[in-house]
């Protein structure tokens, strides 16, 4: 059992309410909802979700993230629950090595003039790494394979970013760093 499934799990059988914050379509939330027990469950994603959030007044409610979310997302929609005054219990559940990720990639957009995620457009953790990008650094793309790298970059990218989503093939990433050089 995942460390995630026995926290809602575990929190669900005291009665707690489960919060997950996390996209309810995806496989993961999903299968995160099946551990909850004996307590009513939610998965919310965006911010006008969160606002519209409602409990019982004297409702605990256990707030848990699917593994790959964007974490400053994580930290927003918590800080919308957490002004309603409930009686929340905040588990971080985003996986270190996503989180790390995804602070490196918003850190290299900030110096960047340009930035390239590789991925596929399915996968939920590259995603979010373009999302986190894109709102550092506007001259961001989202490319799944060397072809949607056309033409030259314009004369005012000195520096390039480059990350990918953990399941992009390393030689891939490769080849996107070898396009890159050759253009400068």
């Amino acid at each position: 059992m995942k460390k995630i499934h026995t926290l809602v799990y575990e929190h669900s059988s005291n009665g707690e309410t489960i919060l997950i914050i996390g996209d309810k379509n995806h496989p993961e939330v999903k299968g995160i909802m099946g551990w909850c027990v004996n307590s009513k469950v939610y998965a919310i994603d965006k911010a006008e979700e969160a606002e519209e959030f409602r409990a019982e007044k004297n409702e605990k409610i256990c707030i848990v993230s699917q593994t790959t979310f964007n974490l400053n997302k994580f930290e927003q929609l918590v800080e919308i629950i957490r002004k309603k005054r409930y009686d929340i219990n905040v588990i971080n559940t985003i996986c270190n090595a996503t989180r790390e990720r995804q602070e490196e990639a918003e850190s290299l957009a900030r110096t960047s003039d340009c930035m390239i995620v590789i991925g596929s457009m399915t996968s939920s953790n590259t995603r979010k790494l373009y999302e986190i990008c894109l709102n550092t650094c506007a001259n961001t793309y989202y490319i799944q394979t060397i072809n949607d790298l056309e033409g030259d970059f314009p004369r005012e990218v000195h520096s390039v970013g480059i990350t990918a989503g953990a399941s992009t093939p390393h030689k891939l990433i490769e080849e996107v760093q070898t396009n890159v050089r050759s253009k400068f």
